[in-house]
């Protein structure tokens, strides 16, 4: 890719970059939010045409009108958001569009094309039902659908956004291998993460973008992991939050034998018991499908416990019902931040005050102060550094790491007494990163109880006080920080005992 330039309205989202893989190369492209990856990944996709510059691909250029385009010459993308259809099945999404293996006998074959996946989710270790709903999926199973449409494609040039989010460290270890076999085969793997030490692990050269620009392309055996973020950022980085040591208050939120229905039927949160104590950030890990999206729904009052007993600061606010979880104290942030935690067509002025537009100042009895609500979203955007055109604009049109800042903002600014995080990182870059950790510390030196929900075992490690183990709904393990480490916890999300356990 040689001098792309891409403009939106007020934004110049990449400016003259230049872009080179080689094929057979695992090739990592690093940036903050905003810094036009994403962008640079859709015009190479087909999603958008660029204003200047050329593509060439196999020492051809080529331009692409549209995504299938793009596909037919091999190239295939699994983006952060999610390109599935919901009421398809995972084996439908998956061969959806997929016309030159599948045809007009894609109905006459679906059995066939379900056994091929089953076969591919099995081989790379992304286990995945393929007759199940993709709404019954959580979003950690969605993301592993995308990467078997790529896999089904055959891809020659494979991008991958965060593909390792929702892996144990085990599983990553394993995609990390089948990524060094497509690449040894000839493919071309463009890998974006937020994970330096893994772009470290698996890549052959890095390129990093800040500012829409093309900053450095640089050998990743020659770069180490705080080099690399400095480029990103533009700036030296201060050393990492790190849990710190507290003496526990009361405890504010107590789960007693707590069991939950999935959207599939059946139980998906099963006997959990668990405390968590003001000012301790207690983590749990597992890997995505597990019960973990249940759990934290059922404690912010999303979904109801069909079981047990969930109270917080010793009261039990009525199950189901979202309001008054709220009303006691607690702050939910999902793992869904487009599709449950913000409104996508409403202003951010106006998700910010989601939770507090029925209260003064937000309001005078009936009627909304709208001045209040703006100046309040543009004191929180100016806090949380949200990269937006003002407080008026749909949330849709910002980034994956704008849109979780902005479901950050709302909930830490409410003053919660629990705050139930779930993967708060998940997609965001190194800065953001840095400044979410930061903030949930706070919270916890504030005295908030921190539940953190979240696949990335580093995040835990960092952040933890406690650290609690999910498998099948279960609750399998739970210790001190300073008595964990990778292994154990990696061996007990996949199904393994407790190496301590006699």
């Amino acid at each position: 890719m040689r001098g792309i330039t891409k403009q939106f309205p007020g934004v110049v989202a990449n400016d003259r970059v230049d872009f080179e893989a080689a094929a057979g190369e695992v090739h990592a492209l690093l940036g903050e939010n905003g810094a036009g990856k994403s962008t640079l990944s859709n015009i190479l996709t087909g999603l958008y045409r660029p204003d200047a510059g050329e593509i060439r691909l196999h020492g051809r250029q080529v331009e692409f009108h549209s995504p299938r385009d793009a596909l037919e010459a091999g190239i295939s993308m699994v983006h952060q958001h999610f390109r599935l259809v919901e009421r398809f099945t995972v084996a439908e999404n998956v061969a959806l569009g997929d016309h030159g293996r599948e045809g007009r006998s894609f109905r006459l074959r679906s059995r066939a094309i379900e056994r091929r996946v089953a076969d591919l989710a099995g081989r790379y270790g992304m286990a995945v039902d393929p007759r199940a709903h993709v709404w019954q999926l959580s979003v950690g199973e969605q993301q592993r659908v995308e990467i078997l449409k790529a896999l089904y494609r055959d891809a020659r040039v494979l991008i991958l956004d965060e593909p390792t989010a929702v892996l144990t460290p085990q599983e990553a270890e394993v995609l990390f291998g089948t990524l060094r076999e497509m690449a040894a085969d000839g493919r071309t793997i463009v890998f974006i993460s937020h994970k330096l030490h893994e772009v470290k692990a698996v890549s052959d050269r890095v390129t990093v973008l800040r500012a829409a620009r093309n900053v450095a392309t640089v050998d990743a055996a020659d770069a180490t992991p705080r080099s690399l973020a400095e480029l990103m950022v533009g700036r030296g980085l201060r050393e990492g939050v790190r849990a710190e040591p507290r003496e526990p208050g009361e405890v504010v939120l107590a789960l007693e034998d707590v069991w939950a229905d999935g959207d599939r039927g059946g139980a998906a949160v099963k006997g959990v018991t668990l405390q968590v104590r003001a000012g301790e950030i207690v983590a749990v890990a597992g890997v995505a499908g597990n019960g973990q999206r249940e759990l934290a729904e059922t404690i912010a009052g999303v979904r109801p416990a069909t079981k047990g007993t969930v109270r917080v600061a010793g009261k039990a606010p009525r199950s189901g019902d979202p309001r008054a979880a709220i009303r006691a104290g607690v702050a939910y942030v999902p793992e869904d931040r487009l599709g449950t935690g913000l409104a996508p067509s409403v202003s951010i002025a106006s998700n910010l005050a989601l939770k507090s537009y029925r209260e003064p100042p937000d309001s005078t009895g009936p009627l909304l102060r709208l001045r209040r609500i703006r100046d309040r979203a543009l004191e929180l955007i100016n806090r949380y550094r949200i990269a937006a055109p003002g407080p008026q604009a749909p949330v849709r049109l910002l980034s994956g790491g704008n849109l979780q800042k902005v479901v950050l903002a709302r909930e830490f600014s409410g003053k919660p007494k629990l705050l139930v995080a779930a993967s708060p990182t998940r997609g965001l870059d190194v800065g953001a990163i840095e400044s979410v950790h930061a903030y949930l510390n706070e919270a916890a030196g504030n005295g908030v109880g921190v539940l953190l929900l979240s696949e990335d075992l580093d995040e835990i490690l960092t952040l933890a006080n406690r650290i609690a183990v999910v498998y099948e709904g279960r609750i399998v393990g739970e210790r001190p920080r300073a008595e964990a480490n990778v292994e154990e916890i990696g061996l007990q999300m996949a199904g393994g005992e407790d190496p301590r356990r006699d």
